[in-house]
């Protein structure tokens, strides 16, 4: 049994954004990339979709890792979600007793690699156990647009992949 979502939980209705690996375009609401690697909100064994709120911010957050930009496959999504945890939002990180650096520290892969999970992945897992369905996140992405946001996804039952002409069947 879930635990009744504190407040504050915020809900989402539009379009978002995604540009993920070529490898995945066959399947872009599987989150499995994010599950055998491991995401700044998502340790390794969650599923995680990492979406944007502009077509911009998708592209930003694409390849962050400081190589030159591969190839990537860009999708959008119809969302209609509730559950959301607002992390750009600092009332709510307040009331959660989060710090607003655990959720953007630039070192959540050596964290990961030295303690299993990041900070940021723990923070994750208690929101999850909580009830919440994903996390509205800052861009920490460098060279983003400014003032972009993403959402991240743990469960995604109300999100539509757009592709009316079945380009990625």
């Amino acid at each position: 049994m879930r635990a009744a979502l504190p407040d504050p939980a915020t809900s989402y209705q539009g379009p978002l954004y995604r540009a993920l690996n070529p490898i995945w375009a066959r399947d872009p609401l599987s989150g499995e990339g994010a599950k055998r690697h491991g995401g700044r909100f998502n340790a390794k064994g969650r599923a995680a979709l990492y979406t944007a709120m502009t077509v911009m911010g998708a592209v930003a957050e694409a390849n962050q890792i400081g190589r030159p930009f591969e190839p990537v496959t860009l999708v959008s999504y119809d969302a209609d979600l509730a559950n959301l945890f607002d992390a750009t939002n600092p009332a709510h990180l307040t009331a959660h007793g989060i710090k607003a650096a655990d959720l953007a520290a630039d070192d959540w892969r050596l964290q990961m690699l030295a303690h299993g999970s990041s900070t940021a992945q723990d923070i994750s897992e208690t929101l999850i156990a909580a009830g919440y369905t994903g996390l509205i996140a800052p861009s920490y992405a460098k060279g983003g647009p400014p003032n972009a946001r993403n959402l991240v996804l743990w469960h995604w039952p109300n999100l539509k992949l757009i592709d009316t002409e079945h380009r990625l069947q």
